[in-house]
Order: C-alpha cells, then structure tokens, then sequence
C-alpha cells in the first residue's frame, strides 16, 4: 500500500476510498434489489449522498492543494523557464535559493505570489483564471518555453510586504548592508521597493532567456491579480 506523506496524498485516498464505498453500495442494491426498509434507506443515504459529497469535498480540496505546488505551476508550458530554475539545485537566483527553503519548498511559487489578505486564498485562485485565458489566447501555440508569445510580466509591481513577512527589516546581519541601513525607511515604507535591487533577471534569469516582443498580458503575477 503506498504510504500516505502529505495532507494532498491522505485526500485523494480518502476520496478514492469514499468513491469505492458508494460504488459498493449502490451495486449491492442494484444486484440484491432488496426491500427498502430502514436499513436499506440508510446505506442508500450513504451510497447516494454522504459519500458522493465526501467524494466531491476531498476531491477538490486535494485539487486545490495540487494548485499550490511548484509542478503545477510549470504544467503551463510558458511557466518552465521559471519553475525549471527555480528547482534547480545548482541555481543562484532568488526563486532557486528560496525553493530551497524548507519554508517555501514545492509551494514556492504560490509562497511567494499568492495575495496574504482575508479572502487572499480565493482572489489568488480567482484571478488565476486570467492566466488560463492568457494562455489560450497568447501562448497555446508557442515554442517549447514561450518562444513566439508576448513577454511575460506582472499586472503589478511586487509588494516589500511580500519579502518584509520573512525578512523583517530589523536582522542585524541585513542592518549591517550599508544599501539596506541608508534607506531602511523607505523600504519600510514602501516608497523604495525591494525588487528594483532585487529583481528582474536575479529572481527568474532563465524566464527572460525566451524573449518575447514585450507586448500582451501577464501570466505571471503579484499577489495573484
């Protein structure tokens, strides 16, 4: 029996059991035809409704955990210059060293992307039915990586509060870079951002290697817009 690692791997045995169990049920019903007293009301009940709905409950939710990691990211063809380097173990960029943060890991990309409000789960999700437009109309038919589609960018500069939740602004070994103490107020602030040091080809260098007239929408966004 396959060993069960993850909350995503326990789902899909549990919606796989659930689904077995209605099959049982109702095939039993069907064979046996029995009378419908009680009991058989009652594992109808299960095979029709509670188990279907448990099928349906994990099932999704085990989806949405997929959603969440790396090699989900990379399913869209356009997205491997980033998720190839970001697993790649000899890399130096930004995205390879945080991958390799336990804290991050295979959710990297979602750690680092997602929206961090209330609702940051859902509008993070809903919006990222604009990369499954962008991709039909723009990139379905391109190259290998992307090659012959517009330049991927972001609807949004990326936020100092995506990087200030795990670096704090207040380490001394990150006080101690001269570029960091001189201007510790604007990047609190917001008025200097983190990845006009920190980003472009240091973060996703291979993602820019593909090219790209630089025109069309995103597909690869700050806080899921």
């Amino acid at each position: 029996m396959p060993q069960i690692n993850t909350l995503e791997q326990l789902l899909k045995a549990t919606a796989l059991v659930a689904a077995a169990i209605a099959v049982l049920i109702l095939a039993w019903y069907l064979v046996r035809r029995p009378p419908l007293n009680r009991a058989t009301k009652v594992l109808l009940l299960f095979g029709l409704g509670v188990m279907p709905i448990g099928v349906a409950l994990t099932g999704n939710i085990a989806g949405f955990e997929y959603t969440l990691k790396r090699p989900f990211c990379g399913s869209c063809h356009v997205m491997l210059p980033y998720t190839e380097d970001a697993a790649d173990p000899a890399s130096t960029s930004l995205a390879a060293i945080h991958s390799r943060n336990h804290a991050f890991g295979e959710e990297s990309c979602y750690t680092c992307h997602a929206d961090y409000q209330m609702f940051g789960a859902m509008t993070t999700k809903l919006n990222g039915l604009k990369h499954l437009y962008f991709y039909v109309t723009e990139y379905a038919n391109t190259g290998p990586y992307g090659e012959g589609g517009p330049k991927i960018h972001m609807y949004k500069s990326f936020q100092n509060g995506m990087c200030t939740r795990c670096h704090s602004t207040t380490a001394p070994r990150w006080l101690a870079n001269e570029e960091h103490s001189g201007m510790i107020e604007e990047i609190r602030s917001g008025d200097a951002k983190c990845v006009d040091c920190h980003g472009g080809e240091k973060v996703h260098p291979r993602a820019f290697a593909h090219g790209g007239n630089g025109r069309g929408p995103a597909a690869s966004t700050e806080k899921g817009e």
